[in-house]
């Protein structure tokens, strides 16, 4: 199989320079050895000595995208390279689904103002996320690093802005692995108090969101979450189904309440919540008002969906069927719990000193739950009026 059709030809052909460059500043005794030891062919001295840099390009010219950057991962486990890591991460990341522009610009933005780490020194922090010393001063000095740069304009002087600061040093550039890097560190709990971490993990995921990836916590440190950049579950296409449902069936009030808590699903689990359970009470509101049938202001989920069930004949003992009374009666159990679930978890009632905070799953399962059960009483109402003289 021919891996090179999945990757852009120009990523994989810097990655094989940068390779040869990097094999080729060992000495000529070790570049045989190291080629072995990154599983390409072997060769001899006297080959070497000719030319390191050709020795190790006729070996990875045949070496499949896919094992190149694998190649790369072992040979920077031996030495430290941004330019080789950073060729090997553009690789990777071609496999994956990227990340605007505009989306970086944004995250970037929310440092504009405020400081950058509250709980380290800049300089510090930028470390951990770049080799400064390693990468070439931005104003082509010869004698100076980019940390020198950095230094200069941001220590000695004051001449760059937080926004300035970070598209100088490249993370507008940089490959997708070392943004994401990036967001991770200036989201942990070294970097960040408790307060402005949870209200930079909030702020940083509605733009994340938009590319379908999102900060999740993976751990803790101490007590403190630790984040990491994740894939999204938003985006689904059972998500693009339920809003094409809602938005016909009432493109006013109950479709917009499902987008509204489809965007807080991964940022505010508890507000989520809320919505999921207000989807279906206005769903049932709706379908009721349709029927003719009465309802209270007083009148909570449960009772709703009793009074609705009724309407549309779902309640279990409507049906002799042992298999759609079990439905049924599991359908009015999702109902039940999710009332549970927001009065136990959401944002709608005082949280006490030992409420358990919900977290991105506990309202994706209240969402999710939520959407379908509201595309089912849409669907089942929509048929009885079809079906009616």
């Amino acid at each position: 199989m021919n891996t090179e059709k999945s990757y852009p030809i120009a990523l994989v052909r810097d990655l094989r320079k940068e390779l040869a460059s990097v094999i080729s500043d060992f000495s000529a005794n070790d570049v045989p050895s190291l080629c072995s030891r990154l599983g390409l062919p072997d060769g001899d001295r006297d080959e070497s000595f000719k030319s390191k840099f050709k020795y190790a390009q006729r070996r990875l010219l045949d070496v499949p995208a896919l094992d190149l950057v694998g190649i790369a991962d072992r040979l920077l486990d031996e030495i430290d390279s941004f330019v080789l890591s950073e060729a090997a991460g553009r690789l990777r990341d071609a496999a994956t689904s990227a990340i605007t522009e505009l989306t970086r610009r944004r995250i970037l933005a929310l440092f504009e103002g405020a400081p950058l780490v509250t709980e380290l020194e800049h300089m510090e922090f930028l470390n951990r996320v770049l080799p400064l010393k390693q990468m070439p001063s931005i104003h082509s000095y010869s004698d100076r690093s980019l940390e020198d740069d950095v230094f200069q304009a941001t220590v000695r002087n004051d001449d760059w802005t937080n926004r300035e600061l970070l598209t100088n040093i490249g993370l507008l550039t940089c490959s997708q692995s070392r943004f994401f890097q990036f967001v991770e560190e200036v989201t942990s709990p070294l970097a960040q108090t408790s307060e402005r971490q949870t209200r930079l993990v909030k702020e940083i995921n509605e733009q994340l969101r938009h590319d379908g990836y999102r900060l999740e916590a993976v751990r803790l440190l101490s007590g403190s979450p630790v984040y990491k950049v994740r894939i999204s579950v938003s985006g689904s296409p059972s998500d693009v189904g339920i809003t094409a449902a809602l938005a016909e069936f009432d493109p006013e009030t109950v479709q917009p309440r499902w987008t509204q808590a489809l965007e807080r699903r991964d940022t505010d689990p508890e507000g989520a919540i809320t919505l999921a359970r207000t989807l279906l009470e206005d769903v049932c509101k709706w379908i009721l008002h349709e029927a003719g049938e009465a309802w209270e202001e007083k009148d909570d989920l449960p009772v709703l969906y009793r009074k609705l069930a009724k309407v549309l004949k779902l309640a279990p003992d409507d049906h002799t069927e042992a298999v759609f009374k079990a439905i049924l009666g599991s359908c009015q159990n999702i109902v039940e719990s999710l009332g549970s679930l927001r009065n136990r978890l959401s944002d709608a009632h005082s949280p006490g000193p030992k409420r358990v905070k919900p977290a991105a799953r506990h309202a994706q399962l209240s969402v999710n739950l939520s959407g379908t059960m509201a595309t089912f009483l849409v669907s089942t109402w929509q048929a009885r009026k079809e079906a009616s003289p």
